[in-house]
């Protein structure tokens, strides 16, 4: 069995302070805590960019002080967030486009996407999640002449169907590089039988990982551990290392999944293994100017 590739999601887009203390908001917040995730063993490290009070940036001036922020610290994989609500294609793009990370999130189907309280019986968040394929197909372009590898984030099993006719036009060429979120409101349900159903649709040869929001993530990392798959964990989709003990670090997340891994007897892959088992470059890519020079 390959050894196990950990991402570690940083930031996310809509978890504040206010929420958990340690979600890192500046560029070089950003940059020490993907330079914990990775000494606790997380190969790639994906990203969005926050104001330095916390909210949503899509400015390629701040994905690049990320970029070397990140790169100066850490030689791990660099996945850069395309996923929005409301942000025009062009916009949610320029920086995959401009700083040619090695990987960048492609958001693969529209859903509802909520968040809601039991206890308090209300909506916190309540969105159309719109990515159509004229988008998806934009992104894909995109990607591919700037180099960059899609992770096609999957929240349901037809989001997975949707790679068919991408496919088929040759837009999306392999390897391919499947992320399967399970747990949102809107999405598929966060348990071992549905990531099993996941998996079984995935197209043959995909590399994979599985994504479990909230304390959700526990049981489906280690189903992934055992099923061959990969994981990834962070502050993104859940703050806490077991019910009722919040992170203080990505790093503490990371720490964890790499302990189940070992404790199931896999080993966990450095960043360079990555690179060689996902078919990427051998050197870690630093950030690419608008002329096309590295920086």
């Amino acid at each position: 069995m390959s050894k196990l590739i950990i991402t570690a999601a940083l930031t996310g887009v809509l978890a504040t302070r206010d929420q958990c203390p340690a979600i890192p908001y500046t560029p070089k917040e950003i940059g020490e805590e993907a330079e914990r995730a990775a000494g606790a063993g997380a190969a790639i490290v994906h990203i969005h960019a926050r104001t330095p009070d916390g909210a949503p940036d899509w400015s390629v001036e701040t994905f690049a002080e990320i970029f070397a922020e990140v790169r100066a610290r850490t030689d791990a994989i660099i996945n850069f967030s395309t996923g929005a609500v409301g942000i025009p294609p062009e916009e949610r793009i320029a920086h995959i486009r401009d700083l040619r990370p090695e990987m960048a999130a492609l958001n693969m189907g529209s859903m509802n996407y909520a968040i809601y309280s039991e206890k308090r019986k209300v909506f916190y968040h309540d969105h159309v999640f719109a990515n159509p394929f004229h988008d998806i197909q934009f992104f894909l372009e995109t990607m591919n002449s700037a180099d960059v590898r899609p992770e096609m984030e999957c929240f349901d099993a037809g989001h997975i169907g949707n790679t068919r006719p991408l496919i088929d036009m040759g837009v999306l060429e392999p390897p391919f590089q499947f992320s399967l979120i399970m747990g949102v409101l809107g999405g598929i349900p966060g348990t071992t039988r549905h990531l099993v159903d996941q998996v079984d649709g995935l197209p043959a040869g995909s590399h994979w990982q599985v994504i479990g929001i909230g304390l959700n993530q526990w049981p489906l990392v280690a189903a992934a551990i055992t099923m061959g798959g990969n994981v990834r964990v962070g502050l993104e989709d859940n703050f806490y290392i077991e019910g009722g003990r919040m992170a203080k670090s990505n790093g503490e997340l990371v720490e964890k999944a790499a302990r189940l891994c070992r404790d199931l007897g896999r080993e966990v892959a450095t960043a360079a293994e990555a690179r060689a088992q996902l078919g990427l470059d051998v050197e870690p890519r630093r950030a690419h100017s608008r002329s096309g020079m590295q920086s």
